[in-house]
């Protein structure tokens, strides 16, 4: 009697864990002065995710932010802005393609983008965004990336 408890009980937790979400995950992209595409960069500066994942943004070097750039954000999500020299966690809710930059080296090309979901639909509204030269530049090889 106690075994047949035992595996009742058993498989009741296997379904019940079954049917639980997933864990969110959280991805690490580091704001450095020197990476392996040069000065001032994230690395990665790609990341792909699932919807609610969370990306932490991490100043390995001192005198960098990272916060959403206007104009390159899904319809609906929210704007964020982490303070200078600290790191900060953003969770993406809403599927679609974000731009990131340092804001003190944003005219440097420090720029990053984080694709939550598998299509984002947005892609075009922010390749349409008008940026400086350099983010200009490392954005249109963030999307020639993404494409392939």
């Amino acid at each position: 009697m106690n075994l047949t408890k035992l595996a009742l009980g058993a498989a009741a937790f296997m379904l019940v864990a079954g049917t639980l979400p997933a864990m969110a995950a959280n991805f690490e992209v580091k704001m450095l002065n020197k990476g392996a595409a040069g000065a001032m960069v994230f690395e990665p500066d790609l990341v792909k995710i699932a919807p609610g994942d969370t990306v932490t943004f991490v100043p390995t070097d001192k005198g960098h932010d990272a916060q959403s750039i206007p104009d390159m954000l899904p319809a609906g999500a929210q704007p964020f802005k982490g303070e200078m020299s600290q790191p900060v966690t953003v969770t993406f809710d809403v599927p679609g393609a974000y731009g990131v930059k340092c804001a003190p080296h944003y005219g440097m090309g420090m720029v990053a983008l984080v694709v939550v979901g598998d299509n984002p639909t947005n892609l075009d509204a922010l390749k349409a965004v008008k940026q400086p030269k350099r983010p200009a530049e490392r954005f249109e090889h963030l999307f020639e990336e993404l494409e392939h």
